[in-house]
């Protein structure tokens, strides 16, 4: 049964027992929701009253729906038209951390907005992949899932036009001038900030594994550990945003998950790998190759309506081109990273997807839902997918994608699939904020640069 509102409390206040006793000197708690697009959004507590974070403090439900910028556009009503009502925000039971990167003693809870009368919130990004992992559980399965970010690194200070810069080399004190894929004298320019990351992601309970240079200038990967519990790896991926900002501005630097910070570099993605187990704990992808080819096609069945969550602002299309190693079709083959849906080398338990098509920008609660909820559509229906694609499968862009932002959000009004899987209310309310936050780009063709994902 799922905990209710006072379970919550209880559970909190006894694990903030704990944490006072073993980290005294903290003085501050800061409790956030993650909006729909991502960013860490809260209120900042005395640790003497951090309890009523257990219970419940008020913040304006529209918060959720915020662009980038922090603007309400009042879609569907919802922020100036009903008068900004609050609603009550809870802590997440076991997601109470120290803060390392903070010079004041710090540490975080994550919260999740819950209904006045008790109950998960429909329109939250959180609630809705957790209603996708009910549905699969309902069908004896598991997901093991684990995100893997791509974020630049920038200078603090635009240069004398504006632009976007990359940083200075700290070992040599020269810009760097071009991206070194895999390089290790790139992973060492930058080995204090890396282990910043890495250290701060341990002190939170993160799992942080490899880190690689990118093809970009200043560009950089780290991959998450895989997750039997999928909610909990969608809960450290958002942790793990907010670790690499906070820390990249204490080390002098600016990080972007940005999908395309520079017009003629690569972008930057969120992939995401996904495996199944049933009742018994085995890997079904590797025990059932019938099962991983249903996968592979309700997920490549849903990728229009999906688009808009993938690629959630304007500036994620500019990722979206040939040619880049970035999906542009309904593509899938083995160990090819040119296709939308890629089938890693490893066999039995280590037989996974994972799913290339979401920017770095994209929220990634609401990624894992769209792609476990494609899942299990392609099991029910049976849904077969092409051929495997051999050789490079980004040359040519699908027409029945679409891979423009108008384009995405008319397939997202004309979906019927994953809508009753994620939530009418929210696909509704999310459509509604998009085509508000696209006509207000429209108005103001200088909004449509880069979002405060730069940040």
């Amino acid at each position: 049964m799922p905990p209710t509102d006072g379970d919550i409390a209880d559970r909190f206040a006894d694990e903030l027992t704990r944490f006072r006793a073993d980290h005294p000197d903290i003085r501050y708690v800061d409790g956030f929701i993650v909006d729909v697009n991502g960013h860490a959004r809260g209120k900042r507590v005395p640790i003497d009253q951090a309890v009523k974070l257990g219970t419940g403090i008020p913040l304006c439900a529209a918060v959720l729906f915020l662009d980038p910028r922090g603007l309400t556009h009042d879609a569907g009503g919802m922020g100036i038209s009903d008068g900004d009502p609050d609603i009550l925000i809870r802590a997440v039971p076991g997601t109470l951390v120290p803060v390392p990167w903070s010079p004041v003693p710090l540490a975080q809870v994550l919260m999740e907005y819950r209904l006045p009368q008790g109950g998960p919130y429909p329109l939250e990004p959180r609630h809705v992949m957790a209603g996708v992992i009910e549905r699969l559980a309902g069908a004896g399965l598991t997901p093991v899932v684990a995100y893997e970010a791509e974020f630049f690194l920038f200078d603090p200070a635009p240069g004398t036009d504006g632009a976007l810069q990359p940083p200075r080399n700290p070992l040599t004190g020269q810009r760097l001038a071009e991206g070194q894929v895999y390089g290790l004298d790139q992973v060492e320019a930058f080995e204090t900030l890396l282990d910043a990351i890495d250290r701060a992601c341990r002190v939170q309970g993160v799992g942080a594994g490899t880190a690689i240079s990118e093809y970009g200038v200043g560009q950089y990967e780290v991959n998450l550990t895989h997750r039997a519990d999928a909610l909990r790896a969608a809960d450290e991926c958002a942790m793990f945003l907010r670790i690499v900002r906070r820390v990249a501005v204490r080390h002098g630097v600016r990080a972007s998950f940005a999908a395309k910070p520079y017009p003629d570099d690569v972008g930057s993605g969120l992939h995401l790998h996904i495996s199944l187990k049933d009742r018994a704990g085995r890997a079904v992808f590797g025990a059932e190759p019938e099962t991983l080819s249903h996968a592979i096609g309700g997920i490549l069945d849903t990728f229009g309506e999906a688009m808009a969550l993938y690629a959630p602002h304007r500036n994620s299309y500019r990722r979206l081109a040939p040619d880049c190693f970035v999906p542009v079709n309904r593509s899938w083959g083995w160990d090819n990273r040119s296709t939308a849906l890629r089938v890693p080398l490893g066999e039995g338990e280590h037989r996974r997807i994972e799913h290339r098509m979401a920017g770095a920008d994209a929220n990634p609660y609401l990624v894992g839902a769209a792609a476990l909820a494609g899942l299990h559509h392609g099991l029910e229906s049976r849904i077969d997918p092409p051929p495997a694609t051999m050789g490079d499968a980004c040359q040519t862009a699908d027409p029945d994608l679409p891979l423009r932002w108008p384009e995405a959000l008319a397939a997202m009004k004309a979906a019927t699939v994953l809508p009753p899987r994620l939530g009418e209310d929210f696909w509704r309310m999310y459509r509604l904020m998009k085509e508000a936050e696209l006509e207000a780009e429209q108005e103001d063709p200088g909004r449509s640069g880069l979002p405060t994902t730069t940040l």
